[in-house]
């Protein structure tokens, strides 16, 4: 069963379960989904509108790119819902695993790793992904339609709880890995990350509150 398949009720019900999967990084994958979504929706509202038109080719060249970007970005994080949950059942699944001899023992902490670094490396491009469209929204708030501020607000405010929610997957699997390299490159990135989303997050709302 795939959770991108499922109807918006489906996928609420299945959330709302006694199974630990999903759970809050295919919630943020699906966030932050929605939050680039929202901001397409602000493009197409945006592009051939009057006052769009009269801005420089340089501003609408870069306008439409920083969209096409994001259609990118959505189908990438829809592939991630899955894949997150696909991830948490891998370490479950080396968990069940038999640990009778020396070799189940070495085969089951082996695999359990695997699955770590999976459910590791899945919610950290979530969250890549995320920032990547947070560092654009300031130039659609600027030059997108504005009637949609709410939208890019809210837009905003998705992206940013996908990110964290990500990054949050993040840190409760990375005591589960062995290599302090590993561990050192991922709590100095998420952490970057999580700062330099926090700073555009609440610039955006700002300037959309002074706006409103």
């Amino acid at each position: 069963m795939k959770l991108i398949n499922l109807n918006l009720v489906e996928f609420n019900d299945e959330i709302d379960s006694s199974s630990p999967a999903p759970g809050g990084g295919s919630v943020s994958a699906l966030a932050s989904s929605i939050g680039v979504s929202l901001s397409r929706m602000v493009g197409h509202l945006t592009v051939g509108k009057k006052k769009f038109k009269a801005q420089s080719v340089e501003v609408q060249t870069k306008f439409n790119k920083i969209e096409d970007e994001f259609l990118l970005i959505k189908k990438e994080l829809i592939h991630l819902i899955d894949k997150d949950t696909d991830a948490f059942n891998l370490i479950m699944k080396a968990f069940k695993l038999p640990k009778e001899t020396v070799e189940d023992k070495q085969l089951r902490k082996q695999s359990i790793l695997e699955g770590t670094i999976e459910a590791i490396k899945v919610p950290y491009v979530v969250a890549r992904l995320s920032l990547r469209a947070l560092q654009n929204m300031d130039y659609i708030l600027k030059y997108g339609n504005k009637n949609t501020l709410s939208d890019i607000g809210v837009s905003t405010l998705m992206l940013y709880s996908g990110l964290e929610g990500a990054i949050l997957n993040v840190k409760i699997n990375i005591p589960g890995l062995d290599d302090s390299d590993m561990i050192k490159m991922y709590s100095k990135s998420i952490e970057k990350m999580l700062e330099e989303a926090k700073e555009i997050k609440d610039l955006v709302l700002d300037k959309i509150h002074s706006k409103l």
